[in-house]
């Protein structure tokens, strides 16, 4: 967990631009992996990669007189929304959506937060937040509409979209849980314990949801590309565990309000890589949308720098 006092120097921007580097990756990749593998054994060969890796640094956390099984409810609720579903519903999305529109969405953050923040944690929403939030929704709007604002009354949502959002939302619950640790002891466990807990406990929800898609006649597998396995290591290792792992330790340095501006790169960088591999050139909708979404976050950050006890909530 970062301090109280934060600074953003050149080895917090380092960690905070590859994480999101890693995850703009990640939307293009699992956008690849459509008609090759079904999403729900996507997230789950993903975060088994990235256990097997963390396993050997780990383990002991596994152990019965670990203190990970006093807080076993809070372990197997964060496993749930941040490695069981969150992973799992951005990757249906890009089934149906593109990795530009799935990204850009994902840029809505700051809005779930602070509904998430107000709601459950008693978290005051202010003025300059509330004229950020705004403008960020204008911008998910653009997004949703594809740009077509006089049929906005009649917009209908593309399903990807949609499960984008509630995968947003669930990434905001998560998020917070993550900076009210209560009790648990795992401000004093080292970064491969805390992750390994949460990915080992994520398994089971993430086997859980391959079952049901097994179940539906949903599940499908198709390795044999020789793009299949770099792709799939790339996902395990990358995003589900480099990304975590330098966003954990930029945080710890520039503190989770400035770090958290951060988060809106991913979108561009999805852009740069739909437009070099995918051919999804970005259209003009998309640049406005992602304007407004950082203009709202900018906005949103007036408070930030002399309001002390907003860090201290983040």
């Amino acid at each position: 967990m970062p301090s109280s006092r934060h600074h953003l120097t050149l080895t917090a921007v380092t960690y905070l631009v590859l994480a999101t580097i890693l995850w703009g990756g990640n939307a293009i990749v699992g956008r690849w992996f459509v008609g090759h593998l079904s999403p729900a054994l996507l997230n789950l060969f993903r975060w088994m990669i990235a256990a097997a890796v963390l396993m050997p640094f780990g383990w002991k956390i596994l152990l019965p007189q670990s203190p990970l099984w006093q807080h076993k409810k809070r372990f197997f609720t964060l496993s749930l929304l941040g490695v069981g579903c969150y992973n799992a519903f951005l990757y249906i999305a890009l089934e149906t959506s593109s990795p530009l529109n799935v990204t850009l969405i994902g840029a809505s953050m700051p809005i779930w937060m602070l509904l998430v923040g107000s709601i459950f944690y008693q978290n005051r929403i202010h003025l300059w937040q509330m004229l950020g939030a705004v403008v960020s929704i204008i911008g998910v709007t653009v997004v949703l509409s594809r740009g077509d604002l006089d049929g906005i009354l009649t917009l209908e949502f593309v399903p990807g979209d949609m499960l984008m959002v509630a995968a947003t939302l669930l990434w905001a619950c998560y998020s917070w849980m993550l900076s009210k640790p209560g009790k648990s002891p795992e401000k004093q466990w080292r970064w491969t314990e805390f992750l390994l807990a949460q990915i080992v406990l994520g398994l089971i929800w993430s086997f859980l949801f391959a079952s049901l898609e097994f179940s539906l006649g949903r599940s499908q597998i198709d390795l044999s590309s020789t793009l299949s396995w770099p792709l799939l290591i790339f996902c395990g290792l990358g995003p589900a565990l480099i990304a975590y792992r330098c966003w954990g330790a930029g945080v710890a340095i520039a503190g989770p309000n400035i770090a958290g501006f951060f988060g809106n790169l991913i979108p561009l960088f999805t852009a740069l890589f739909a437009a070099a591999i995918l051919g999804d050139m970005p259209h003009l909708f998309h640049a406005a949308a992602f304007g407004l979404i950082v203009a709202g976050i900018v906005i949103s950050s007036q408070l930030t720098a002399p309001n002390k006890n907003a860090s201290n909530d983040s």
